[in-house]
């Protein structure tokens, strides 16, 4: 039998690590989605950004994208004076100062002293009359434009194979080097210097508001930011402060505006919010379906549990009661031999065996008392034959019929009434054997002198019959327990005293079959008080509203 109870705690730990390892896997599962969706969505908003800088970077060599066509030699034959720029380099000129995007152009020669020195001539268009002029009108800007363009130019050229070269001073100009590719040699360099008004406001701004948003369902808030100036150029959000520790992913501009960049924050988008919300939901759900097959894990073990026990204490009533069946029917089975045998002939001892006789079979009588209580007790299909019963003389009666066995027993039974209380509907049948079960319990858990006190009074739930005792009381933590059937509390006595753990299983049963409730007020030491509160037979119609009175236990620990 000890295998087999480990076998049922095993299957009961593999049924639970296999739903926690369900779930757990579950829950994986969930959270790995949810995070591949945030991912997939903060990748793309990555590669948005990247197209952004990218469409940033093509608006400034949209207006210079025939450079490269240009006839390289010409070029620099045209170079010799200002009226000589040839016609074509002059009309892609035009149509880029005409742009927008650049404030003015300079054109240099390949020598361009402007790179070392600030006030060397160097070459401006004039749109309004389409042509060059010389100028040594310009500031330190267009001078360390080129000087930056001719330095990186220079360790380039060899190795390069393109005829155009553009390299930008941060967010203040745009050099082309006009390269002849066959010669490796630098035929001049044209400046543009960039607007940066226009840059930002016409152009950055509107283009981060239409492809963001610039309201709170795109889920992201994006600051154009010139990190040098600590200066916020351009947002997706103006009323949201930028601050360093919101940004979550920094994208610079590849190859110009070296001192901007876009600094991000990823906000609640509603796809994202949306699949947070459905993961919550997913794992309240997941978690209630854990709860329950652990719960039924849980009661599956503990009913079979508790019906092994029920059956073991079923199978250990049988024998005690098969054992104590045939003790009395042994000796009335003996003594009835030697009595029809003629062996007994003295007068005394014909008197003792017929003592042992009645007396044993009174036992006997006993017991298939208590055994047909059981079956009462477990057969719910017959109702109880209720009629109208007045307790106060119903109680003299049990006690004056029950007086042989208490006075045997020596019990002091004292009995305390009201003489006005109200009839009850109860089977009466049933109610002698509550009354039979209760002092059985308080005879045998008493002392040597044994005292029971049985009382009867009105309560605002109707009338209530109390059997108080002075024996060993239950202990609180078995209170609810001791109305279990084959149940019995564990000490020293209680080892020592035969029984069953039927009485107060039946009483429960009995008083319930009765629609009464049955409540038990114990203290280890002194004694135990069992109180039944019955319905009246005319519903609450004694105009007592008076609260229930207080046990004799309970006044006995009040006043202690």
């Amino acid at each position: 039998m000890q295998q087999y109870r480990y076998v049922r705690w095993f299957f009961l730990a593999l049924g639970v690590v296999a739903v926690l390892g369900l779930t757990g896997m579950n829950v994986y599962s969930l959270y790995a989605l949810h995070e591949n969706k945030v991912q997939n969505y903060v990748e793309n908003q990555k590669q948005q950004m990247l197209e952004y800088t990218n469409q940033v970077r093509n608006r400034f060599r949209y207006p210079v994208r025939h450079l490269w066509q240009l006839d390289m030699e010409e070029v620099k034959v045209s170079l010799q004076s200002p009226e000589m720029v040839c016609n074509n380099l002059t009309a892609i000129v035009d149509e880029a100062i005409q742009d927008g995007l650049f404030s003015k152009i300079y054109l240099s020669t390949a020598d361009c002293e402007a790179c070392d020195r600030l006030g060397a001539p160097l070459w401006k268009y004039h749109g309004p009359e389409g042509r060059f002029t010389e100028t040594t009108n310009y500031n330190q800007l267009v001078s360390d434009g080129l000087g930056i363009t001719r330095t990186r130019m220079n360790a380039l050229i060899q190795d390069y194979r393109w005829s155009t070269r553009v390299i930008f001073d941060t967010q203040n100009s745009m050099t082309v080097a006009l390269i002849n590719s066959t010669n490796k040699e630098i035929v001049g360099y044209l400046l543009f210097v960039i607007d940066q008004d226009y840059l930002v406001n016409s152009y950055m701004a509107p283009k981060l508001a239409n492809t963001f948003g610039t309201d709170g369902e795109s889920g992201i808030i994006i600051w154009l930011h010139d990190w040098t100036k600590n200066e916020v150029l351009a947002t997706t959000h103006p009323d949201v402060p930028y601050s360093y520790q919101n940004v979550d992913f920094i994208q610079n501009f590849p190859d110009l505006l070296n001192d901007w960049n876009l600094k991000v924050a990823f906000t609640a988008n509603p796809d994202i919010a949306a699949s947070t919300a459905s993961l919550t939901r997913n794992l309240i759900v997941l978690a209630g379906a854990m709860i329950l097959l652990l719960g039924a894990f849980v009661f599956m073990f503990l009913t079979a549990q508790r019906e092994r026990s029920l059956a073991q204490r079923q199978a250990l009533f049988l024998a005690n009661v098969t054992h104590e069946l045939k003790t009395p029917l042994s000796v009335i089975l003996a003594a009835g031999e030697n009595l029809s045998d003629g062996r007994v002939t003295d007068t005394k001892r014909l008197k003792s065996y017929g003592a042992h006789i009645y007396n044993e079979s009174l036992r006997l009588g006993h017991m298939i008392d208590r055994l047909l209580d059981v079956a009462k007790s477990d057969n719910h299909n017959a109702g109880p034959q209720k009629k109208k019963t007045n307790l106060v003389p119903f109680l003299r009666n049990y006690i004056e019929k029950k007086q042989g066995y208490l006075e045997s027993h020596n019990v002091n039974v004292h009995l305390e009434t009201d003489e006005h209380v109200p009839e009850i509907m109860v089977d009466q049948s049933d109610l002698h054997s509550i009354l039979d079960n209760l002092i059985d319990n308080a005879v045998k858990y008493s002392p040597k002198e044994k005292y029971i006190e049985i009382r009867v009074y009105s309560t605002d739930h109707g009338i209530a019959l109390e059997v108080t005792d002075n024996g060993i009381g239950i202990p609180k933590g078995y209170h609810k327990l001791i109305f279990n059937k084959f149940f019995r509390v564990e000490d020293a006595l209680t080892a020592r005293t035969k029984g069953h753990g039927l009485g107060l299983s039946i009483v429960k049963d009995l008083v319930t079959r009765n629609d009464g409730e049955i409540v038990v007020e114990s203290t280890p030491g002194k004694g135990s008080a069992f109180t039944v509160i019955f319905s009246l037979a005319y519903g609450l119609g004694n105009g007592n509203t008076d609260s229930p009175k207080k046990s004799k236990l309970q006044e006995t620990e009040h006043a202690s």
